[in-house]
């Protein structure tokens, strides 16, 4: 009952393709290019991001270097799946944000034969998978990690460390906020800010 529900058997299957890396690594970027590469190409493209992402613009997906393709927010994955229909390609960016059921909406608009190119953080600040990101890779066709340059040594970065003094799994932010680095500086600034932290109770605990 599943299948026959969801999948396009008159014309060929779409796919999902999943642009995932840290911040500042040009994840939205890459999406807004493919989108627009789709949008020329006279494809109707539908494009939706979490509705808390507010960031830069209420309706706009814009990347950290200004580029920028109106998009829709939307509370919940469930409303994709409504505002899809008849698309030839669907954009979905700060995947990471949505609940799980982003998957099952992913795979059945792929199976209705849509093309889905799906942005997200792949690790949330601890550094461990985040959200639903690990199903969706691991679902995907075309799966693209890109890197941003670690602020500390230069090298390839692949975690986003938090500056700010937060412990919230979701946290909007930039350069203020966020820093990205490389697996050796992020767990170097780990331990540094740990160390800082117990320094900072063992003073309030001594003045108490």
């Amino acid at each position: 009952m599943f299948l026959e529900n969801t999948v396009n058997h008159k014309e060929q299957f779409g796919w999902i393709e999943v642009i995932c890396g840290s911040m500042f690594s040009g994840k939205t970027e890459e999406l807004i290019r493919r989108l627009k590469r789709a949008q020329f190409a006279k494809q109707k493209v539908e494009i939706f991001k979490p509705a808390i992402d507010t960031r830069y613009h209420d309706e706009m997906v814009v990347s950290h270097d200004s580029n920028e393709i109106r998009s829709t927010p939307v509370p919940a994955a469930a409303n994709i799946a409504i505002l899809a229909q008849g698309c030839d390609v669907v954009g979905i960016d700060e995947a990471q944000f949505f609940d799980d059921e982003i998957v099952k909406i992913c795979n059945d608009l792929a199976n209705s034969g849509i093309r889905v190119i799906v942005a997200g953080l792949d690790m949330d600040f601890k550094g461990n998978p985040f959200g639903p990101m690990p199903a969706l890779m691991a679902t995907a066709e075309y799966v693209t990690k890109v890197h941003a340059v670690c602020t500390r040594t230069g090298n390839l970065a692949n975690y986003s460390f938090r500056k700010a003094d937060n412990d919230n799994l979701v946290m909007l932010g930039e350069t203020e906020e966020y820093e990205p680095l490389s697996r050796a500086a992020y767990f170097n600034a780990i331990w540094t800010q740990s160390a800082e932290e117990i320094e900072v109770r063992k003073n309030q605990k001594n003045q108490d």
